[in-house]
């Protein structure tokens, strides 16, 4: 394993975000649509957007669910949309779901139908856990070889930078989340992790925090972290919460507006160090 930081500076703006979508938390591109796709965390309407790449919104589809902390957005190689209804800010929420949407929904003027794919982390015992084992928040999830891969964020202090990776099947039902690795960034809030990724070719998987962009190459079949890997130092710090490839070397990025920074959608060009 090799472990690189790379301080690259290249976070260029590529579009402001419309007011809509000043809590977005979760950015995809799907395949079969020439848009970028992305949500709202908890609190906001249940809609999808569907936006050029100048930010501007040209579809919204309506999902029959209840926003209760959507946090990440994926697909499949057929078009298939999955939303991450998983924020767990407390620990304490025992209706965790993945939401599916049928692609062909993505063109629907209606409200949509979804399934539910419910599921519990192995290792959740406790509702909510004592403090310093409050590893069960989640805003990172993709969709890989039929299965979904979860990364978790730490509420620990002095551990912020820990996440537990876990499996499930990629099909409606009750399941249970297996445990499979653990990865740590840093120890400060800076460095938790807000959102994951892998390449359509299914060779760079990456996991988004508020400071840097973590890149696992290398790796054979689902051990991301056993690979080489690299970190990106982004030039600012803001409450990043969206990434996806656009390329297998251009990564898209979003974050939430505050304090009346951010509310960007970014272009990051993954280089070799």
């Amino acid at each position: 394993m090799l472990s690189v930081s790379c301080q690259t500076g290249n976070l260029k703006v590529a579009a402001d975000l419309p007011n809509t979508l000043k809590e977005v938390s979760g950015t995809e591109v799907i395949k079969g649509s020439n848009l970028i796709w992305m949500l709202n965390d908890g609190g906001n309407k249940s809609h999808l957007y569907g936006l050029n790449e100048k930010g501007k919104i040209i579809k919204e589809v309506k999902i029959q669910a209840k926003n209760h902390d959507w946090e990440d957005l994926t697909a499949d190689a057929k078009g298939n949309v999955y939303i991450g209804d998983f924020g767990n800010n407390a620990n304490k929420r025992e209706n965790l779901f993945i939401l599916k949407i049928n692609k062909n929904s993505l063109k629907s003027n209606e409200k949509v139908q979804i399934e539910r794919i419910s599921f519990r982390f192995e290792n959740q015992y406790k509702y909510p856990p004592k403090k310093k084992k409050m590893h069960f928040d989640c805003e990172a999830f993709f969709h890989f070889n039929d299965s979904l891969y979860l990364f978790t964020k730490s509420r620990v202090k002095g551990d912020f930078g820990k996440t537990n990776m876990y499996k499930l099947p990629a099909k409606p039902g009750n399941h249970v989340a297996q445990l499979v690795d653990s990865f740590s960034t840093c120890n400060e809030s800076k460095c938790w992790i807000t959102s994951a990724d892998i390449s359509n070719d299914g060779k760079k998987m990456v996991l988004l925090t508020p400071k840097s962009a973590w890149v696992f190459t290398n790796f054979e079949s689902d051990n991301f972290f056993k690979g080489d890997i690299t970190e990106f130092s982004f030039d600012y710090i803001s409450q990043k919460e969206g990434v996806c490839f656009k390329d297998n070397n251009t990564l898209l990025i979003t974050d939430e507006k505050t304090h009346g920074q951010g509310g960007n959608l970014y272009k990051f060009k993954i280089t070799k160090p």
